[in-house]
């Protein structure tokens, strides 16, 4: 069974004073807005302000980088400036040797060979025989020198000189029993070269790679 509805009773006294709503005076209300201003002015310059230190962090690593792969090209481009320096230094230490080779074995062809001869004689006391093999306009010339060193040495070998045109002014062979010497201007060019290759690539100037 459905209950009845509440009877309105009017008991409810008008005459009593009603409760009146409290006012927030005004000079609070403006501290308030000014503070929430401050507050929000705040909030949004530490925004701003960590927005611009991040995009300032990131544009500083960018110019970081930049500067970082300058330098190692930089870098790299003095390396290179210096093994080219040292590959034309050491060039041109070689072709000035060279020529001043070429004119002391033209003022004196005999001498390199006469020193070999000396060389020789200093171990060969006992040797049947020793033999210089030379350019022919040499001949006399050596034999006039390997008499005189055999004479010092007291080597009593028999001595023969002989001229070969296959051979280079200023170079020669000495042979003796078992043995012999040679002079080759040639050789000793090409062991020269192989010697400053060698020194250069140790460098990293190898002259492959750089002319």
């Amino acid at each position: 069974m459905t209950p009845a509805p509440a009877r309105f009773k009017f008991d409810l006294d008008l005459a009593a004073p009603l409760h009146k709503t409290r006012m927030v005076p005004e000079d609070h209300l403006d501290v308030a807005r000014a503070q929430a201003r401050q507050e929000g002015y705040e909030e949004g310059y530490a925004q701003a302000q960590a927005s611009v230190e991040a995009r300032s962090a990131e544009a500083l690593v960018k110019a970081a980088d930049k500067l970082a792969a300058q330098a190692a090209t930089a870098i790299k481009m003095v390396e290179e400036m210096q093994k080219e320096h040292l590959r034309e230094a050491v060039s041109l230490a070689a072709t000035i040797a060279r020529k001043l080779a070429v004119h002391l074995i033209a003022r004196h062809p005999q001498a390199e060979l006469a020193a070999l001869i000396e060389e020789s004689l200093a171990s060969l006391e006992h040797a049947p025989h020793l033999v210089v093999r030379c350019h022919p306009d040499l001949c006399d010339a050596m034999q006039a020198a390997a008499t005189e060193r055999m004479k010092a040495s007291g080597f009593s070998g028999r001595l023969v000189v002989m001229g070969d045109p296959d051979i280079r002014l200023g170079d020669g062979r000495i042979e003796w029993a078992d043995g012999g010497l040679v002079r080759d201007i040639n050789a000793i060019s090409g062991e020269i070269d192989k010697r400053i290759s060698t020194y250069l690539t140790a460098r990293g100037a190898d002259t492959n790679n750089g002319g």
